[in-house]
């Protein structure tokens, strides 16, 4: 059965679970590759190139920006991250699809991009965004805190961004409320699977 590839950008506030949903949804899906983001800084802990993330000099990095080799970057706090448009192309023209996981100003810099392609290029017919939004701020506070791994002002911090992410979730062709992980999950494969035609 042929589907249509799809390319999924997926953003949520932190604490929304939406690492968690992504990897069901690896698992539930075959042809569906997760995108590698580059960046300068240095591995953490267990990291690994090409795994975790494609780690570049800040040389490296910067000629590739001068290629126009980026569909999104940003400088964060003094490291640069950025996704870059060939690994997506080639998944696509695989007839796979593809799904990245960024923040809701990457979002904007991809979705900007996108429309400025013509209407036949994949990239473009594939394009999907999806915003996970917490069930409530309170259920959100709840969740971070009690991960027990944030500072109190690390939690207050997290919930201030939320709040601004959310504010832009209207940005969004998709928003999905996580209440129930099951049950979200659900949700997102019903919309994988209308998307791409597997329906």
């Amino acid at each position: 059965m042929k589907t249509k590839p799809l390319f999924i950008v997926m953003s949520a506030p932190s604490g929304c679970g939406k690492t968690t949903l992504i990897d069901m949804l690896l698992q539930e899906y075959h042809d569906l590759v997760y995108s590698v983001s580059c960046t300068t800084r240095a591995p953490r802990g267990e990291e690994e190139d090409g795994i975790d993330y494609h780690f570049k000099s800040k040389k490296r990095f910067e000629e590739l920006i001068g290629e126009d080799a980026f569909i999104e970057y940003a400088n964060v706090h003094g490291n640069y991250y950025g996704t870059l448009k060939q690994p997506i192309a080639e998944v696509l023209a695989e007839g796979n699809s593809m799904m990245l996981d960024i923040d809701v100003q990457g979002a904007a810099k991809v979705r900007e991009y996108v429309r400025s392609l013509p209407n036949t290029d994949p990239m473009k017919i594939g394009y999907v965004d999806i915003f996970i939004n917490p069930p409530s701020m309170e259920e959100l506070r709840a969740r971070l805190e009690g991960r027990g791994t944030d500072s109190r002002e690390s939690v207050e911090r997290r919930l201030r961004n939320a709040e601004s992410e959310m504010a832009r979730a209207g940005e969004y062709m998709f928003q999905v409320t996580n209440d129930d992980l099951g049950m979200c999950f659900k949700r997102l494969c019903d919309l994988v699977d209308a998307l791409s035609g597997r329906m």
